[in-house]
């Protein structure tokens, strides 16, 4: 096709040819770029192992879901979709930025497929796209400069501020969307001054805006525009490659690959050491993290793909509190680090390694603080995990006697008696001498069976108050005709926050006893009151009956006709569920408990702001009752006014844990008397009909 510009593949500046600039920019960027990689790379080959090739349909939608359709972003709503507008546009000018690379080699390359209609479609919404992205940039640069959102703050003991990071990329990305549309728009107005075929340029697009700017230029300055924009845009983008693995925008080469090898179940934490037995443990020379090589692959993958984008913090409840816990710190000092350890320059520094974590880049209270809630991993959209580092740099701790005091205590207790209050085993079923006659509640295990085993759990069988959930619970079953037991002194606690609080070995310990007296019970179902069990025995055990939540087993009940429920007094209570951690985020168990509080005629039920898979942690979970935080306001209280911002005077939780805290809380906020809180299982039970 005749042209009315020469191409930067076949123009000669004072006799050199063009050509020349167009072979040497990608060699010496794509080199740069490899080396720049290589060194990257290398903490990912130094690093731990982790076991992330399997289950690859799974992990094929996650990548459909997170990373290409970005379904998480839209949780915050501006940012969420000026993101959508850059992520998209980019996709669509991938194929035009890597032609315009050959183009200046190969003035007449087109790619395969996109020479004919198909290629005026293409060219249709290329023009689009960048204009989009243009928009898109200033938006997102007004965010950053004037806006500036609470969640981008960087409080200074963590280090500088990334915003001219921030908007020094959204100014490469604006230069590489207007080069590219002056490009295009200078040969479109030399071609129609020419009288030649014009190409196809989409109306009101930013090279149509440009070709309508340039209309009357001449060709001399329209051919000087064409060269010039031909080479800012390809110096601009392999400058701008190179540059992505240097800080936050890394995220945009690893984040593909950070989905996909994403965490696909909920609930459990990783073993100590993949391709280590649970009965080969004994044998390790160390537990947990100590040192940034002791993370998985995995994990130095997640601090490469941190966006900073704050959302981790912005939802974690220790955060709120003022708790020294940032999540989003923990993945960006942990990069610092790294970077830190493998330079870039002088070429064949030697890596710096074994350098201590803890009282380095991470404080020991720091790492105390995080209750393992999941909000933080829940909101990321770029599948980042944090429960597992948090529980591996505690058995870091743990090995090397780290406790904190206020919990020294609890865990002798647990290796002693088996519940963090050291009360004897015997009494573990105390609470059934208060259940009325015709409920009885069998002590399973050699001598006596039942078809259900109902897991109590350590706070449920020794709390005064807890106790109360164990009989409403026992009265459940008992009026759904449910032939029912516990183990009694057999049992042991879950060891839930056990494992999570580092102490490996401890957890194992309960869990060889907890599981040998429930096969002995000969149970084919359990069910729990204790989301902590629940979650405990549904995914961090092996080989037991299937387990069910009170709540699943009372929404089952009550479909099925076996539980009959009365209609609410016309009190003037307004409630509202709280969605507890281990119950909603980690098992995905959230219609269930509204279901059964439905099902009782006329109650009137009303959902806080954050709820479901946005729920706020009541800072109580197991072994965090006896933990004491540096913090400014209790968890708990900042809850419940969240109910009571929401409309509610009485909050309906599912976790006995949950239970303590709202309590708690309710007196230190002042609430007495105009909110007050009720287990589920208490509240179906006293609404239940006998039959």
């Amino acid at each position: 096709m005749e042209t009315a510009l020469i191409a930067p593949a076949n123009y000669f500046i004072l006799s050199v040819p063009t050509v020349i600039f167009s072979f040497v920019i990608p060699i010496v960027g794509v080199s740069l770029f490899a080396y720049i990689m290589a060194i990257r790379i290398a903490p990912l080959v130094l690093a731990a192992p982790d076991f992330r090739f399997n289950r690859y349909m799974e992990r094929i939608i996650k990548v459909l879901r997170i990373w290409l359709l970005q379904y998480r972003h839209p949780r915050y709503k501006t940012a969420g979709i000026i993101h959508i507008m850059i992520f998209a546009g980019f996709l669509v000018l991938s194929i035009r930025s890597t032609s315009l690379v050959i183009i200046g080699i190969s003035e007449n390359f087109v790619f395969p497929g996109l020479g004919g209609s198909l290629g005026i479609v293409y060219n249709l919404f290329k023009d689009y796209a960048a204009t989009v992205v243009l928009v898109a940039c200033f938006l997102a640069a007004y965010r950053r400069i004037v806006v500036k959102p609470e969640r981008y703050a960087v409080p200074s003991k963590y280090g500088k501020d990334h915003t001219f990071e921030a908007v020094f990329v959204l100014g490469m990305i604006a230069t590489l969307m207007i080069s590219e549309s002056l490009f295009e728009a200078s040969a479109a107005v030399a071609q129609a001054q020419a009288g030649l075929h014009v190409e196809f340029i989409a109306p009101l697009s930013l090279a149509w805006i440009f070709k309508v700017m340039l209309g009357r230029v001449s060709t001399e300055t329209l051919q000087a525009i064409h060269l010039v924009m031909y080479y800012i845009h390809d110096l601009t983008f392999f400058s701008f490659l190179c540059f992505l693995p240097m800080g936050k925008h890394f995220h945009v080469i690893t984040s593909f690959f950070n989905v996909f090898f994403m965490r696909i179940d909920r609930g459990n934490v990783k073993p100590v050491r993949y391709g280590v037995a649970d009965d080969q443990l004994d044998d390790l020379e160390s537990f947990g993290v100590k040192k940034l090589e002791d993370f998985t692959w995995k994990h130095i993958l997640d601090f490469y793909s941190c966006a900073d984008c704050g959302r981790c913090s912005d939802n974690c409840p220790a955060n709120a509190v003022k708790r020294p816990l940032s999540p989003r710190f923990i993945s960006i000092k942990a990069r610092d680090l790294i970077f830190k350890n493998y330079p870039l320059y002088p070429y064949g520094k030697a890596f710096n390694k074994g350098e201590e974590l803890m009282g380095n880049i991470y404080e020991e209270e720091e790492i105390w603080s995080c209750t393992t809630c999941g909000a933080c991993e829940q909101e990321c959209p770029l599948g980042i995990e944090y429960i597992d580092k948090i529980v591996d740099l505690r058995r870091g701790m743990v090995d090397e006697g780290m406790v904190p005091q206020s919990l020294q205590k609890p865990l002798r207790a647990l290796e002693k008696r088996g519940n963090p209050w050291g009360k004897m085993e015997k009494k573990r079923a105390d609470w059934t001498k208060e259940l009325p006659e015709g409920c009885e509640v069998k002590i399973v295990g050699k001598k006596e069976s039942a078809d259900t085993l109902y897991f109590v759990d350590s706070i449920t069988s020794f709390d005064d108050r807890m106790q109360a959930i164990g009989r409403a619970t026992a009265k459940v079953l008992n009026a759904a005709g449910e032939d029912f037991g516990i183990l009694g002194k057999a049992e042991k606690d879950s060891g839930n926050e056990v494992r999570r609080f580092g102490e490996e070995m401890l957890f194992q310990d309960l869990k060889d006893q907890n599981t040998e007296a429930i096969l002995n019970s000969g149970a084919s179902r359990i069910v729990t009151s204790d989301p902590h069990a629940y979650n405990a025995l549904k995914n961090d055990y092996v080989d037991l009956p299937p387990v069910e939540h009170i709540s699943q087993y009372i929404a089952r009940q009550v479909k099925s006709g076996a539980i009959h429920l009365k209609a609410a007094e016309g009190n003037g209570k307004v409630y509202t569920y709280h969605d507890p951690c281990y119950l909603g985020r980690h098992n995905g168990v959230y219609d269930d408990p509204r279901e059964a509080i439905d099902a009782i005629p006329g109650i009137k039920r009303v959902d806080m702001e954050k709820c479901r898979d946005r729920s706020f942690c009541c800072g109580g979970g197991g072994l965090m009752l006896f933990y004491e935080p540096e913090e400014e306001q209790r968890m708990g209280v900042l809850r419940v006014e969240m109910a009571a911002k929401a409309g509610a005077n009485v909050i309906v939780t599912a976790c006995p844990f949950c239970l303590v805290n709202m309590e708690d809380a309710i007196k230190v906020a002042g609430m007495e008397g105009s909110m007050e809180a009720i287990d589920l299982a208490e509240l179906v039970e006293s609404h239940i009909v006998s039959v």
